[in-house]
């Protein structure tokens, strides 16, 4: 009788086990088991001030982010999971104000649209803006700190669309 009950719950155990359909990784991220590829599509520049290396910039950016942390294929289209959008917003304002009306610091802030698409579990599939920025003295130009204000800004920007896609944050 002992024999029959460690069978049983050996075999409960194990299709416990096989059934899951979910791969895990490292980095937190959960990833169907079926999938197998990812597409980023070229994120279009749509704003008016932008630079033009900017779409060149966050592209590649999330591509490196997409095939580091995961161990997907990356393909230039139709993947298994698919990221595809634009650069909808560049916009430089003041956010401190000095006692003479002067602003002390200006903000750099960037706005993306993302369509992801999972072809393996559409509830997961999402359309959203994800903005973020960083701030640099007042009295330096943009384009003498732009180079390292994109990088920091496609950074935080690419760590949201990863954890959105791949972490459900």
């Amino acid at each position: 009788m002992k024999k029959l009950y460690f069978i049983l719950i050996l075999f409960i155990t194990a299709s416990f086990f096989y059934g899951c359909k979910v791969k895990y990784s490292l980095n937190g991220a959960t990833i169907p088991i079926e999938a197998k590829t990812v597409s980023v599509s070229f994120f279009e520049n749509k704003t008016t001030l932008g630079t033009p290396s900017i779409s060149q910039k966050f592209t590649e950016r999330l591509r490196d982010v997409v095939s580091t942390q995961t161990n997907l294929s990356l393909m230039k289209q139709n993947g298994d999971l698919q990221f595809e959008g634009a650069i909808t917003d560049y916009n430089v304002a003041p956010v401190a104000i000095q006692s003479n009306d002067q602003a002390a610091n200006n903000r750099l802030s960037i706005t993306v649209f993302v369509k992801y698409s999972n072809k393996f579990d559409e509830a997961k599939n999402f359309e959203q803006s994800f903005t973020r920025f960083a701030d640099f003295k007042a009295n330096t130009s943009i384009s003498s700190q732009e180079d390292a204000l994109l990088t920091e800004i496609n950074r935080q920007l690419t760590e949201d669309i990863f954890n959105r896609s791949f972490n459900n944050w």
